[in-house]
């Protein structure tokens, strides 16, 4: 049986992989060999190399020079640091440009962009797919046998969104082989409103400027289209790889928090989910969101470990204000991206930039040089993740789901809605982070996985729900599962047009009520909400402020858990409890405070059965990586004090090295980290 890639890669490379974008075509070829040995000193494994470098290797068409790459690509293997070599794509030359201005994309407004930033390109555009995959084939056939080539880096950040003729046709070629016949697009568009009946596939238009809003469910099909052409680019090249260098594993670097791709089917066309995040220590929650984004990637891979692809040492440039992280710090992220599931700590980049857009973005190696804290920190780190090996391939078992869906959210941020400023991200982290605050497993997945694996899944806002969809929730509860479903949800299908039989239609027996109304509330204001008389679920103290939204909304075959006190809604249902088949399903028909939504969440994984990883004092994060033989305990304290708390097992520290028993103390000052080891059998028996 053949290894796949990703054995091949482990075997190379075991361990916690460490190392950062190296851009040495930014500078003069005496620095080179001391970029190596300074990559030597931090414990540097794996570069991403040549991510920006189509002009440095093909300065005109055709005319391609690999003489600098050769250079560097030797000196890496001789220094033992191993290569993830980049098909350059994202930031197609000048010449490509000026000789083929079409390859220029398109924005919505109908102007062609320019060069001088990056991801300028058409997808669509034959010359950019020729030109690119000749470089890609010409990359692969050159270093197929390289002794530093260990990994494909595929484009970078893919983003295009392209509003020209090229695209046009293509959008029209894509929605021909969806739905077959104009007649189903006229169905499924609802093209019978404001007469947009379409008579001929050459009237069919993707979404540019109208008088007004455009049809949603256009908007939405052009959604779906735009992520299936920029993975259509990805796989294309992809596979021409393959076909030179089947066992070298193939992946792109997503993005935190991007709309533009639905990564849940990106995840199963690369052969290791690879994550670019940078978290603004300025954002009290980034730490929390980070968690989330480490766990979606966890997730989209299939469960398999990831990898952190690129995150900054110090500070950023991008933001309105860019705070430093603190001493401490970025060693206390990397190791939280390794608790969710990271086999690799990667940054951008290796050596900070004298010139252009990201000169003031930290690096590995600062403007300082080995005389800054950052570099000190980086080099700690790099020793540091040694003693981590043995956690790499480890995986994470979870309980708890909670939704989050690509689709979902270009259709719940559509136009024409009760409240048209609704932000899906933020709904679903503050549940997320909810969750998070209770240090249980979370896996992210969407109404199309198999949720059978879950005592508790949480779905905020799914507004967008198929018959399918309604029928997994469904089964789910009458399995004996525990739903929390927030508003605003199962409202349209798949072509985002409105259930039948009242709101929420796709979830109105599974909630067992009814929606009589949307009720948004205004700006900065709330409204409270306390637990009703005679319900089982929250303590009978329970307080809410309730803002942004409220359902009008009536009990049918569901009790009241809570209700509203002020308004017009006042003694109205605010939370709905329903006992269906062996499950319970739990209706938030408001957006609640923070705290609020917190007791909720605690009541329903406590009445599920769903414990915490282990017992931490607040601001204590615990995650739990399991391999063959071990568990693997995280303890991050992310608090500003010391934190102490007493282990459930015994094992020993890989950071310290020190053997701990079943009730010993740990000590975590500020930012500090633990990782216990323990076999799997003695966590057993401890009743863990």
């Amino acid at each position: 049986m053949t290894d796949s890639p990703m054995s091949t890669f482990h075997r190379r490379l075991p361990g916690v992989v460490y190392g950062g974008d190296y851009n040495p075509e930014q500078w003069p070829r005496e620095v080179w060999p001391e970029d190596v040995r300074l990559m030597r000193e931090a414990g540097v494994r794996l570069v991403n190399l040549g991510v920006f470098s189509w002009s440095a290797l093909e300065a005109t068409d055709g005319e391609l020079d690999f003489t600098w790459l050769d250079e560097v690509m030797d000196l890496l293997a001789a220094g033992g640091i191993a290569v993830n070599l980049a098909t350059p794509n994202a930031a197609p030359p000048p010449w490509l440009a000026e000789n083929f201005p079409e390859t220029l994309l398109v924005d919505r407004q109908g102007t062609r962009v320019s060069i001088g930033s990056r991801g300028h390109f058409c997808p669509s555009s034959p010359v950019y797919r020729d030109r690119s995959r000749r470089i890609a084939r010409a990359l692969a056939e050159r270093y197929a046998d390289h002794p530093a080539l260990a990994m494909w880096h595929i484009g970078n950040e893919y983003h295009a969104h392209c509003f020209c003729d090229l695209c046009d046709d293509r959008f029209r070629g894509w929605l021909r082989e969806r739905y077959g016949t104009l007649e189903e697009l006229n169905r499924r568009w609802g093209t019978r409103f404001w007469s947009q009946h379409y008579s001929d596939w050459g009237q069919v238009h993707l979404p540019r400027p109208v008088r007004g809003s455009v049809n949603p469910s256009r908007e939405l099909d052009f959604a779906r289209f735009t992520s299936d052409l920029q993975l259509e680019l990805f796989t294309g090249e992809r596979d021409l790889l393959r076909s030179v260098t089947p066992q070298v594993p193939a992946t792109t670097n997503f993005m935190q928090f991007f709309r533009l791709v639905d990564l849940h089917r990106w995840g199963q066309e690369v052969d290791v989910v690879a994550l670019d995040i940078y978290p603004d220590p300025a954002n009290v929650n980034s730490l929390a969101d980070a968690a989330f984004q480490y766990d979606l990637m966890r997730s989209v891979g299939g469960g398999a470990p990831w990898m952190l692809m690129e995150q900054a040492a110090a500070a950023v440039s991008q933001w309105k204000l860019n705070l430093v992280k603190q001493p401490g710090r970025m060693r206390l992220g990397s190791l939280q991206a390794v608790a969710h599931g990271s086999d690799s700590v990667m940054f951008f980049q290796w050596r900070a930039s004298r010139q252009g857009q990201e000169k003031f973005h930290s690096a590995m190696l600062p403007h300082g040089g080995t005389d800054t804290r950052t570099w000190q920190e980086v080099r700690d780190l790099g020793e540091e993740l040694v003693r981590l090996g043995e956690v790499a391939t480890g995986r994470t078992a979870a309980q708890v789901a909670i939704v989050w869906d690509w689709t979902n959210w270009w259709a719940v941020e559509g136009v024409a809605h009760p409240i048209n400023s609704l932000d899906y991200r933020d709904i679903v982290t503050r549940h997320y982070r909810a969750l998070w605050r209770r240090n249980v497993a979370v896996d992210v997945v969407t109404l199309d996985d198999d949720l059978s694996a879950y005592r508790v899944l949480v779905v905020p806002n799914q507004y967008l729900m198929t018959q399918a969809h309604s029928a997994a929730v469904r089964r789910f509860l009458e399995d004996g599962g525990h739903l929390l479903v927030s508003f605003f949800s199962g409202i349209v299908d798949e072509d985002d047009r409105v259930h039948e039989h009242g709101h929420p239609g796709a979830l109105r027996n599974v909630i067992g009520g009814h929606v009589r109304d949307f009720s948004p509330l205004p700006v900065d204001t709330a409204v409270t909400v306390r637990a009703a008389a005679h319900q089982s679920l929250l303590d009978g103290g329970f307080r809410a402020a309730a803002a942004l939204w409220q359902d009008d909304l009536v009990t049918e075959s569901a009790t009241a858990v809570a209700e509203y006190t002020q308004g017009y809604l006042a003694g109205q249902p605010a939370i709905l409890d329903h006992h269906l088949g062996a499950g319970r399903a739990i209706y938030l028909g408001t957006q609640l405070d923070d705290d609020a939504l917190g007791e909720l969440v605690a009541a329903v994984l406590q009445r599920a059965g769903v414990e915490s990883v282990h017992a931490a004092p607040s601001g204590v994060e615990v995650t739990e990586r399991q391999t063959a033989n071990d568990r693997f305990l995280f303890l991050l304290n992310h608090g500003e004090g010391t934190a102490t708390l007493t282990l459930d097992r015994s094992g020993v520290d890989l950071l310290t090295g020190h053997a701990v028993e079943t009730r010993h103390e740990v000590v975590l000052g500020p930012g500090d980290v633990a990782v216990i080891r323990s076999p799997l059998s003695r966590v057993a028996s401890s009743g863990s």
